[in-house]
């Protein structure tokens, strides 16, 4: 399969026979497995390292000392955990695994490495951050205004459109490993309002959950239902001017 971060940067342009190398290096580099439910980092460590997902589901969450826990994104294959962490001094959140994990750390001196000798990567990072920044705008919507089912739907198509950019969908259907407490964290639900919800988008036929594989029948019929627009997440290739010719 092609490196996931690569199809992901390239939504935005097509980047150089030169970029992909480079890329495919960083991605083989100081390659780390954790099981599910571990620390990717905690809140208060310093961030020495980007953290890029190459397979396997992960969250960025604030806990509160008596254990409640806000999800406040996923990330999934792809996903750099922040391109510029490493400006912090410590970290304001932590990142923790939902499934297996493989990631690479990326070294702050190949950032700017990367960065410095290879534009049309630093563009296409650049608008990967936006993006990131987007979506967080939309969960925040999400949190305020939408309903539960709204909610929910929405959802569903975020992580079925985000993973079948990196080319992780077979059809109408991908997989969705994660619980009903792990939703309800990311959506301000209880489990009974999570249960309930999923129960009340199948009923309506717009979506089967079996096992860790949801399959949705009609996608358009979902974002009308969830009222999505995926106009936020900016997958209409906006950097194709800048695209690469070999």
């Amino acid at each position: 399969m092609t490196n996931p971060l690569i199809r992901k940067l390239e939504q935005f342009t097509k980047l150089s026979e030169d970029d992909k190398r480079v890329l495919e290096q960083v991605s083989a580099q100081d390659v780390r497995r954790l099981g599910a439910r571990e620390d990717i980092i905690r809140e208060g460590e310093q961030p020495k390292a980007v953290n890029l997902v190459l397979s396997g589901w992960a969250c960025r969450h604030k806990t509160l000392e008596d254990g409640r826990r806000q999800i406040i994104a996923f990330f999934v294959p792809g996903d750099l955990c922040d391109s510029h962490v490493f400006v912090l001094r410590q970290m304001d959140h932590s990142i923790s695994t939902l499934t297996p994990v493989t990631f690479t750390r990326i070294s702050r001196t190949v950032m700017e490495e990367i960065t410095l000798n290879h534009p049309r990567i630093t563009q296409a990072l650049w608008w990967e951050s936006l993006v990131s920044a987007s979506i967080q705008r939309e969960w925040t919507v999400n949190l305020g205004q939408r309903s539960a089912t709204e909610r929910m739907g929405h959802l569903l198509c975020e992580l079925f459109l985000r993973l079948r950019e990196v080319g992780l969908t077979a059809g109408n259907r991908c997989e969705m490993p994660m619980t009903q407490t792990v939703l309800g964290e990311a959506m301000g639900l209880s489990n009974v309002h999570v249960n309930r919800t999923l129960q009340e988008l199948r009923s309506a036929g717009l979506i089967v959950l079996k096992g860790r594989e949801l399959t949705i029948p009609d996608l358009q019929a979902l974002m009308a239902a969830a009222q999505f627009n995926p106009n936020y997440m900016h997958l209409d290739h906006d950097g194709r001017h800048l695209d690469a010719n070999g």
